[in-house]
């Protein structure tokens, strides 16, 4: 049996606490990632892992084999990047999580072009407004608006800053007014994405005035799209990123309120594993969004 996917499976086993996982995440089934922890264990005569219905751990025999083991398969994968940059394109399985409205708006536009330019690179695309840890999901690249990241082993590489919008159907306008200042929005019925930093106030300059609002949500949800479809069927006034919401403006389906006020600008990062050399794939894939982003993006909503 293969004594490199025994280490393989052994690793991925205790990253992420599940044989399972280990072996959906490695392309194998249950019983074949089982029968290699299973080999290694017996040609090294001691247990490595230990495991109940509840959760799995590793024995101090598997913390000291995965601290050399790890060190040991990281330097060889990197020795088989550095061959394949120069002599083989990018390849294998690209793992990427955003936002939904970021996914739907530029990955899945972006990707037709960016495959044509490397076909052998397949991407996985999970959508989600948590932060998802990069090896619990495996994650290679990561695109949220963070500005830091709390584990120093991860890079955050800047995307561009967001304009944010204050806008309402026109139908809700009609029939509850136009705000103008913001103590206004306290009358209002609000659609608020909770995950944002203090979601319930809102800080917002003029010049060299600022105002800070406290406001109360007729809604509140997680996801930017719940929030602008709430919006378009008159429920209230939404805050979010312009990119979310222009082809509305544009449409007339919502309109912009409060213009001469502004709302802080949001900062989007790419972020991805600190290594010594950073595999093709997530360079060709972070250089080319980049790139798409900026020449896609109108100055009116990014600022790069």
């Amino acid at each position: 049996m293969d004594r490199l996917s025994q280490i393989e499976v052994f690793l991925k086993t205790a990253e992420l606490r599940s044989l399972s996982r280990a072996a959906e995440a490695l392309g194998m089934s249950n019983a074949a990632a089982s029968r290699h922890l299973s080999a290694l264990e017996e040609r090294l005569s001691a247990r490595l892992v230990e495991r109940n219905t509840r959760r799995l751990w590793l024995t101090e025999a598997g913390q000291e084999f995965y601290q050399r083991s790890g060190a040991l398969l990281a330097e060889l994968s990197e020795a088989e990047e550095a061959i394949n940059e120069h002599t083989l394109a990018p390849q294998g399985l690209l793992r990427v999580t955003s936002s939904l409205s970021f996914a739907t708006i530029y990955l899945a536009p972006m990707l037709p072009d960016f495959r044509k330019l490397y076909p052998k690179l397949n991407v996985h695309i999970a959508v989600a407004n948590r932060y998802l840890d990069f090896i619990e999901a495996g994650i290679d690249v990561a695109i949220r608006t963070r500005l830091h990241e709390p584990d120093t082993n991860i890079i955050v590489r800047r995307l561009g800053r967001m304009r944010r919008v204050l806008a309402a159907s026109p139908a809700y306008l009609e029939e509850r007014g136009h705000p103008r200042e913001p103590a206004d929005l306290s009358h209002h019925d609000m659609l608020v994405y909770n995950l944002a930093q203090d979601p319930f106030s809102l800080r917002l300059t003029k010049g060299e005035a600022e105002r800070t609002v406290r406001i109360t949500a007729a809604l509140d949800c997680n996801d930017g799209q719940v929030i602008r479809e709430a919006a378009l069927a008159g429920l209230g006034i939404l805050i979010q990123p312009l990119y979310i919401v222009q082809s509305d403006i544009d449409a007339g389906r919502l309109v912009p309120i409060m213009l001469d006020w502004q709302l802080p600008m949001l900062t989007m990062n790419i972020a991805y594993q600190n290594r010594e050399r950073l595999p093709a794939k997530i360079r060709v894939f972070t250089d080319h969004l980049v790139d798409y982003v900026r020449k896609t993006s109108r100055s009116d909503i990014w600022s790069m």
